[in-house]
């Protein structure tokens, strides 16, 4: 295992997202259930419930899991939003709904939640990472295909499930935020609207064929993926991080949005930066907390000294942005 895989997870992408042994983890009755009623291979599916599957891609094994909601009708076009994990965690960790409460989101708003696996030297998975292009890891430093990966995870579903092609989103933590970007860049043709928590867009060529909405949600004081930019704590791991302000901008010109943004929210500990009058009506959206650090705002995984910001929920706010595009 390379030093720069081992610093990650160590570091910035394992220590900052809380990644434990799996047998750290008190598990709830629900996510025994939900494990026992899992699918493993390429098998169909066809009804609400939770699956694991897996494919072969670019030489690669990669493993994904979907959650459809309970409110599922196959008569009925639904939304669905790709999730990804933090580097140096896994599909699990992300879709354990104890500490992220995205499965609990995906019921109540009806949208099917897929949990893909970064790339990983492990069998099991554990460890991964996605190629966000200027990080992060062994994905990076393989050049991992993770946006093909991406593109065969969605023909797929879309051939198993009635997913609305307009309504297709994709959010992440940190690693997965910055992969978010990469996907915005990448496959504006695809994604109505991504939403990145605690990172920033580190892509080295960004040239999306249509204007695409943006919601970053970040601490003021993360220590790990610096909310003005720079290297954080493990530089050799990670890279010199591009600023919140920077990637705004960046994302603003991009769609051709006014240059000032507009103070639509603002509560203690949070607020919320409107970029509009962007074309083809898509919007770019900053939602700042001033505590939290590198944490998922209302999530229950508590990193490092202090607990993530309660100011405000990622989940609902992702959630009230993506169904309003």
């Amino acid at each position: 295992m390379n030093k720069s895989f081992i610093g990650l997870a160590a570091g910035l992408l394992a220590s900052s997202l809380g990644v434990l042994p799996d047998d750290s983890f008190a598990d709830t009755a629900r996510e025994r259930a939900k494990r026992r009623a899992q699918v493993s291979g390429n098998a169909g599916i066809d009804s609400p419930g939770d699956y694991s599957l897996s494919m072969t891609h670019d030489g690669i094994a990669r493993m994904y899991r979907v959650h459809v909601p309970h409110g599922y009708s196959p008569t009925k076009p639904t939304p669905m939003v790709l999730i990804f994990h933090g580097g140096g965690g896994n599909m699990d960790l992300q879709a354990n709904d104890q500490y992220y409460g995205q499965i609990s989101k995906s019921d109540s708003a009806g949208y099917v939640a897929v949990f893909p696996n970064g790339y990983s030297k492990l069998a099991s998975g554990k460890f991964a990472t996605w190629n966000a292009g200027n990080c992060c890891g062994a994905a990076r430093d393989r050049d991992v295909d993770d946006v093909g990966f991406v593109r065969e995870i969605v023909k797929h579903l879309k051939s198993q499930l009635n997913i609305d092609p307009n309504r297709i989103f994709a959010d992440g933590m940190s690693n997965g935020g910055l992969f978010s970007y990469r996907l915005a860049c990448e496959m504006s043709d695809t994604f109505k609207a991504i939403a990145s928590v605690a990172g920033t867009d580190n892509t080295r060529t960004c040239t999306p064929t249509t204007p695409i909405s943006i919601l970053h949600i970040h601490a003021k004081d993360d220590d790990h993926v610096l909310y003005h930019g720079g290297a954080g704590k493990e530089r050799d791991a990670v890279t010199s991080f591009v600023s919140v302000p920077d990637t705004m901008v960046k994302w603003s010109r991009l769609n051709g949005c006014n240059a000032v943004p507009k103070r639509v929210f603002e509560t203690t500990g949070a607020y919320c930066e409107v970029y509009t009058q962007c074309r083809n009506n898509v919007e770019v959206k900053l939602c700042v907390t001033s505590t939290g650090g590198h944490s998922w705002p209302g999530g229950n995984r508590v990193r490092g000294d202090q607990p993530g910001s309660t100011a405000i929920s990622a989940n609902d706010v992702i959630w009230d942005f993506f169904r309003s595009r």
